[in-house]
């Protein structure tokens, strides 16, 4: 039988707790913490990709386990206090762009996430990874983040049915006057103020608030809190990779593959540097880290839902002092608690998680200052990335703009010697794309 003591050493060992100059306690602590600030997560995923006709219930076993195992593989193999999830953008562009904008059965587009994450284990190993990132462009890396900050509004808005179509104008301002779009107005501000106050958790706050506001005045049934596991069974190993086979479903792979590659290793190097884990610039073990993030993808499309990826939210558990993987390995936990709340998740209406998808929206475009303005031939494609996503509706289009525009703005300004070859390569395949197979 164990002892306390000896379960502290086997602790002490794994995650190396005195040289990190932490405790138990408060790796604890650092993992509720970040914990609390991302499961937002459980609700808003499997509303996403319900849409695209996965069964919601499945979905949800499939986020929490799939960032359960994400965490852990972070916190037991590279010993990081990063968390990892289903990611915010990655989901919007799987359901919005793929399978709705695209036609393409969710089955095909969890095989072209399964695909990616195979890729990320190759050049991770390789050490490609690190050389594709420093080859693009900052300009276009800060306007990917702002333009799905875009997108990600966009959708808020139009679930909260504050933004509706229009026939004379394309799109126009709904009823203010109607419950749904009041709630989330209501919500968005409540984020906001717990946000400024730093109140832990102010997303999941806003969505429980609203819900139950909406469970009041009849606008969505509450089913509970507390219930059964769903099955899996309707998303687990339910990939189709018979229909890759085709140009567009080559491009789909790519935009997962890019959009996950910026965000996650930005997030591992942030969260490290917050933490003071960086050792002369560079982040120990990394590798493993990369590893770790690779195999949640495979896992996680395996499981049923979109690209897995390390949450930025992770610096919160840093702030309140984690340092080593065991903060990972309790968000692990949390989450695997949580497959007993399906009916809670359930509840919760698409207006209620409008306003959490507009105020990421936010977070996300700020990264956009950092742009050079001044020099038009990095602003024009910055801008154009930027626009796209929201108004072609469309995280992939986006992207193909910015590099195209990159490249032949660079060309005819003389100055094509400074485009990266990366660059080049991606604009040359997506001008192949529009010229085969159209938008």
């Amino acid at each position: 039988m164990a002892t306390p003591h000896s379960s502290s050493g086997l602790l002490e060992r794994l995650f190396k707790l005195t040289e990190n100059n932490t405790t138990l306690r408060t790796e604890i602590l650092a993992g509720v913490t970040t914990f609390i600030t991302m499961c937002y997560i459980i609700i808003v995923n499997p509303m996403i990709l319900s849409a695209t006709g996965m069964d919601h219930g499945a979905v949800f076993v499939a986020t929490c386990i799939a960032a359960a195992i994400g965490c852990l593989v972070m916190g037991l193999l590279a010993n990081y206090p990063i968390a990892l999830a289903p990611g915010m953008g990655l989901n919007a562009y799987f359901t919005y762009s793929v399978c709705l904008g695209m036609g393409v059965p969710w089955q095909t587009a969890l095989a072209a996430v399964f695909i990616s994450g195979i890729i990320f284990v190759i050049i991770s190993f390789l050490r490609i990874r690190e050389a594709i990132v420093n080859a693009i462009p900052m300009s276009l890396k800060f306007a990917i983040g702002g333009g799905i900050g875009l997108f990600l509004a966009l959708i808020g808005l139009k679930n909260a049915g504050i933004i509706i179509h229009n026939d004379a104008t394309l799109i126009g301002l709904g009823s203010l006057k109607q419950a749904p779009a009041l709630l989330a107005l209501f919500g968005f501000l409540m984020i906001v103020v717990l946000h400024h106050f730093r109140v832990r958790g102010a997303i999941i706050i806003s969505i429980l608030t609203v819900t139950v506001l909406g469970s009041f005045l009849g606008l969505n049934k509450f089913q509970g809190i507390v219930g059964e596991v769903p099955s899996i069974a309707p998303t687990l190993f339910q990939m189709d990779f018979h229909g890759l086979f085709s140009a567009s479903m080559v491009g789909v792979i790519f935009v997962f593959f890019l959009v996950d590659l910026f965000d996650s290793t930005g997030t591992l190097v942030g969260v490290a540097h917050r933490a003071g884990l960086l050792k002369d610039g560079k982040l120990p073990r990394l590798k493993k880290a990369l590893f770790a993030d690779s195999s949640a993808i495979i896992a996680g499309a395996a499981l049923g839902t979109s690209s897995t990826t390390p949450y930025i939210e992770s610096a919160s558990g840093v702030s309140a002092g984690g340092r080593t993987g065991l903060t990972a390995v309790v968000v692990a936990g949390l989450f695997l608690a949580c497959l007993f709340f399906a009916p809670l998740a359930q509840s919760v209406p698409s207006f209620a998680t409008a306003p959490a998808l507009i105020f990421i929206g936010v977070l996300m475009i700020q990264g956009i200052v950092n742009i050079e303005w001044e020099d038009i031939t990095e602003a024009v494609p910055a801008f154009l990335t930027i626009v796209f996503m929201p108004f072609a509706y469309s995280i992939a289009d986006g992207i193909a703009m910015g590099f195209l525009s990159y490249a032949l703005i660079k060309l005819f300004t003389g100055q094509a010697k400074s485009v990266p070859y990366m660059v080049w390569i991606v604009a040359v395949l997506w001008a192949i794309k529009f010229m085969v197979f159209g938008g």
